[in-house]
């Protein structure tokens, strides 16, 4: 499996993908947080606090993380790799998760650099370092989390089909369905009971709840609960190969 992981990570740094992910998320929350005047400028609103980056940061991801994920299995696909690796001495779980850590390792990376937001808005901070540090990191875990089911629905959308642009729509499709539908249905229907299950499924739900700095483990629960879903879901489909 690590073979394969380290082969699809310097797969994205060697086509520029990765780069290009991060200097684009960094760019966009950068610009839109600290240059760009309005509500989500930092320096205007007069709090120190980073609520304005992980309500804008979901968007971001909701178009990069397939941008990211389309090639891991449509590239196999057009190459005809993909049969290669099946011969190989490794399950297709193993294929699936080697593929999904790869994906899962560029998001991260494009993460971590935004830790500088973070310093900077506490050392701003009057007196220094008077913010609330506690939803500022379940805000980063609730990113991470979320991150981490776009990612699964992207190596899943990818498993699907062998054309990298239907990947990246059938990724965009699901991820938007279950970041904003959901809630919206949830929104628009007159049952409270039926509306409380649409918000339980949607990712919105439980990111802002854990975003809030209090780590619930329902939404934990969730979260990987998701993922695992649709790992299975892309072992299935390749499974079906044997059918």
């Amino acid at each position: 499996m690590y073979p394969l992981f380290k082969k699809e990570l310097i797969g994205f740094f060697s086509s520029l993908t990765g780069y290009i992910v991060i200097v684009v998320f960094l760019l966009s929350t950068g610009l839109f947080l600290w240059v760009f005047p309005g509500n989500m400028n930092l320096l205007e609103t007069g709090y120190a606090h980073l609520s304005p980056f992980f309500a804008l940061a979901p968007w971001i991801f909701l178009f990069l993380v397939p941008a990211v994920s389309m090639r891991l299995f449509t590239e196999e696909k057009k190459t005809g790799t993909l049969n290669l690796i099946f011969t190989k001495p490794i399950s297709d779980m193993e294929i699936v998760l080697a593929k999904y850590f790869a994906g899962l390792t560029i998001v991260i990376l494009s993460i971590i650099p935004t830790l500088i937001y973070y310093y900077s808005v506490s050392r701003l901070a009057s007196p220094v370092g008077n913010m609330d540090h506690g939803a500022t990191i379940g805000s980063y875990f609730g990113l991470f989390f979320l991150a981490a089911i776009y990612v699964a629905i992207g190596v899943f959308s990818s498993s699907l089909t062998s054309n990298q642009i239907v990947a990246f729509i059938i990724a965009l499709t699901l991820c938007f369905t279950f970041f904003v539908v959901f809630d919206s249905l949830a929104t628009l229907t007159g049952n409270s009971y039926v509306g409380f299950y649409f918000r339980q499924i949607g990712i919105n739900e439980h990111y802002l709840s854990i975003s809030r700095g209090v780590i619930d483990s329902r939404d934990i629960i969730y979260f990987i609960s998701m993922v695992i879903l649709f790992l299975l879901f892309t072992k299935v489909k390749l499974q079906s190969r044997k059918w």
